[in-house]
């Protein structure tokens, strides 16, 4: 191969690999003639736009922002592992959010056709209507007396309490009261000798002397304070 052809042949490849630079340019130099009408309005925009913002914006204020934010690195840095943690704990409880969510409301519309809701705004109601007619003192003292009843309460749940006002209950429809006669003092002693009234009076001689206890504790209750 001559010099010449050997020349030639590296014209060649210099121009082939010339090429894809030359080509390269050339989109570049397109790119910017189409980006350069848009490029002249954007800057016109903002330039249009700052005018704007001139009289509140001073360079010290930007610098004074940057330091700031140079200051605040480590708190930026923490509040993104703490957002990040959010993230985290929001996509572990979404699953249960779409289980629990749909039975939360499913739960609320029972009690709303329940009439829950309703009960309680009453509920709200009367409350309001007690505050209005009571001063603080007297709903202290009411709060005080429910107390005193529900002591009552517990104590008319005992098993002895309980089978005695059942039986007193009772009592009514077992008598005849339409087959009941005058009695005088000496049917009295008459009917005295009968087991029954002998039982029923002693029933009541223990009644009576519970009744007795009353009075011990009526007297401290009505004693002046």
């Amino acid at each position: 191969m001559t010099n010449e052809e050997l020349i030639l042949q590296r014209l060649d490849h210099i121009e082939s690999q010339l090429a894809p630079l030359a080509n390269t340019v050339k989109n570049v130099s397109e790119l910017k003639d189409d980006f350069s009408p848009l490029a002249n309005n954007a800057v016109k925009l903002l330039i249009k736009e700052l005018q704007d913002v001139e009289s509140g914006f001073q360079l010290k204020d930007l610098l004074e922002m940057l330091k700031q934010l140079l200051r605040s690195v480590r708190n930026i840095t923490y509040s993104l592992n703490q957002l990040g943690n959010i993230v985290d704990f929001v996509t572990t409880l979404e699953p249960l959010l779409r289980a629990s969510v749909p039975q939360l409301i499913s739960y609320l519309d029972d009690m709303e056709q329940r009439g829950v809701f309703r009960i309680l705004n009453a509920t709200l109601g009367v409350r309001a209507k007690i505050a209005k007619a009571y001063t603080p003192e007297d709903i202290e003292q009411i709060g005080d007396g429910l107390v005193a009843l529900l002591g009552i309460a517990k104590k008319l749940t005992t098993p002895q309490t309980t089978a005695f006002l059942e039986a007193f209950a009772e009592m009514p429809s077992r008598l005849d009261l339409k087959a009941a006669k005058d009695v005088g003092p000496f049917g009295l002693l008459w009917a005295s000798s009968s087991k029954e009234v002998k039982e029923g009076l002693g029933v009541l001689i223990e009644l009576t002397k519970g009744l007795g206890k009353l009075k011990e504790v009526a007297a401290p209750a009505n004693a002046p304070s």
